[in-house]
């Protein structure tokens, strides 16, 4: 089933552990935009979708639930330490089985 950009919006809210007050402040806008975006009421604006995704470190296809992908940017990381991320991954994998692709570019996409 397709996720709305509302639910979206308030899954990655939640899931950094902020209420709406907060995340308002973080991004700029007030607690009853927030409100209105995750009822569905009103939809953000262009601009606003990608700071959305920029705050949230995901692509705008995402947020637009286009896509499941999730990235993780490693670019930061030694060879050694995405060796040690590929190993973590392996042993998620086995507690939670996905299809995960794993790029030095990209990082590991999760494609469940």
């Amino acid at each position: 089933m397709k996720v709305t950009l509302s639910e979206r919006i308030k899954q990655l809210r939640t899931l950094h552990g902020m209420n709406q007050v907060d995340f308002a402040a973080r991004i700029g806008v007030t607690k009853q935009c927030v409100s209105n975006w995750e009822n569905d009421n009103v939809l953000p604006s262009i601009e606003m979708l990608v700071k959305l995704a920029d705050f949230f470190r995901v692509s705008t296809d995402y947020l637009l639930g286009r896509e499941n992908t999730r990235t993780l940017n490693v670019g930061n990381l030694t060879e050694e330490q995405c060796a040690h991320l590929r190993l973590l991954i392996q042993d998620l994998e086995k507690t939670n089985p996905t299809v995960i692709v794993y790029s030095k570019d990209r990082g590991p996409q999760d494609r469940s």
